[in-house]
């Protein structure tokens, strides 16, 4: 009878063991191995306290991006791309009060249909990763009571894919500040950098997929960043994969 408990006992510390070792594998390091304390027994595992976000910064963003965003800028749109090769982003609004950054909305959005690069260029059907100003908005309908300055034109802002997915995609458009003069409308030709790195990238309602190299977000999102966006408060937008933002 005693060699069979011994027996069973052997077994639920196995097993105990191996549910530890499985946990750990799932969701990371749980526990540290429990330390056996020597002369005085076994102690209890030790559980690692992870560091809690910074408020100060805007969260996935790393020391390369974050460099980047001006001392005096209040709002950040941050566009966080799936992947390098992905269409599909989330976009968060942050706000800064003093010295913490806090998150107003977020939204499901798309980016350049083959996603991502540093190193844009025209027709590549990627998005740039960067920190661009958000300076001059428009679009196909009136101003919808827009803070940035608006430029409503229904023939300068007329979709150039004559489908209905595309009907409505520049009825709302904001610059983002790629390769383009501040101050002019979006649909402002002029390239500062050249014609071989692309422009005319902008913020505009979504149609369902990826896009030449803007980002596009739902209707509402469009109409609530257009009344937010604060010239005064300088807002910028942080785009990107997660790993180049992370760098």
């Amino acid at each position: 009878m005693e060699i069979c408990s011994v027996r069973r006992c052997a077994v639920a510390v196995t097993a105990f063991g191996t549910l530890l070792t499985t946990l750990s594998g799932c969701g990371g390091d749980i526990s540290r191995p429990a330390d056996t304390g020597g002369a005085q027994g076994p102690r209890r595992p030790v559980v690692p306290v992870l560091p809690a976000t910074d408020p100060t910064r805007i969260p996935g963003v790393g020391d390369r991006l974050h460099r980047r965003i001006p001392g005096d800028s209040g709002q950040v749109v941050a566009v966080y791309g799936r992947g390098e090769d992905s269409p599909d982003s989330t976009v968060v609004l942050y706000t800064k009060e003093g010295p913490e950054w806090r998150r107003v909305a977020r939204w499901a959005g798309h980016n350049g249909r083959n996603g991502w690069t540093t190193e844009h260029r025209s027709g590549d059907e990627r998005s740039p990763v960067g920190v661009f100003g958000l300076s001059d908005a428009g679009g196909v309908l009136d101003d919808p009571g827009s803070l940035l300055p608006y430029d409503q034109d229904e023939n300068a802002y007329a979709p150039t894919i004559d489908t209905e997915a595309y009907e409505h995609v520049f009825d709302y458009v904001i610059a983002i500040d790629y390769n383009r003069l501040p101050g002019t409308p979006p649909h402002d030709p002029t390239r500062p950098d050249g014609q071989d790195k692309g422009g005319g990238v902008w913020l505009h309602l979504d149609h369902g997929d990826g896009t030449a190299a803007c980002v596009s977000v739902p209707e509402e999102a469009m109409e609530f960043l257009l009344r937010t966006l604060d010239p005064a408060r300088h807002p910028v937008m942080v785009m990107g994969d997660r790993k180049e933002l992370r760098a």
